[in-house]
């Protein structure tokens, strides 16, 4: 299809600012109708991680946490960075094991969705895992984590009722919902 081919034009791009985790660029561009202007864009250095842990049950295990950036309490699956380079799936078994302490021993990816593409380049996978044996968390120092057990219906509610508005964790709820015929 012709329209999907790329319209714009960059003109310059500097990077304003950086750090370990993301870099800002500033484009001076040429837009699609021609015209010329600027476009902001945040590149992050990692790639998103997210687990939908599902025990026997059927049940489901939240992560919940103060966003610093939001300045809001958040119930979220649990998420984290995956370092360039790094296997996806480990870092994905990572983080369930460092926020929950579960262990899984089977994995299903069931997404991949760019998390705000907008204004940034951000890609995310997100896993369901099965077969949970529990074990003890060891979260980051930067994270002060509750954790709450609830059934898969009672997820698709909070998201439904904007109680868990985290992209990777609507994205990641829904098509787990969806895959288990919920």
């Amino acid at each position: 299809m012709a329209n999907e081919k790329n319209n714009w034009k960059k003109l310059k791009t500097t990077v304003p600012y950086e750090n370990p985790w993301i870099e800002v660029q500033h484009h001076d561009v040429i837009n699609p109708s021609g015209g010329k202007g600027i476009y902001g864009q945040v590149n992050f250095k990692n790639i998103a991680v997210g687990v939908v842990p599902v025990d026997a049950q059927g049940f489901t295990y939240l992560v919940g946490q103060f966003r610093f950036p939001l300045e809001e309490y958040s119930w979220e699956i649990p998420e984290g960075g995956c370092p360039m380079g790094e296997d996806v799936l480990e870092a994905a078994k990572r983080e369930l094991i460092e926020e929950t302490g579960f262990f899984a021993e089977k994995w299903t990816l069931v997404s991949k969705i760019h998390t705000s593409n907008s204004v940034c380049n951000e890609v995310g996978y997100i896993y369901l895992a099965e077969n949970l044996t529990p074990g003890p968390s060891n979260p980051e120092e930067t994270e002060d984590l509750q954790i709450k057990k609830v059934s898969l219906t009672e997820a698709i509610e909070m998201v439904m009722q904007d109680k868990i508005t985290d992209s990777i964790s609507v994205a990641g709820i829904l098509k787990v919902a969806r895959l288990k015929g919920i």
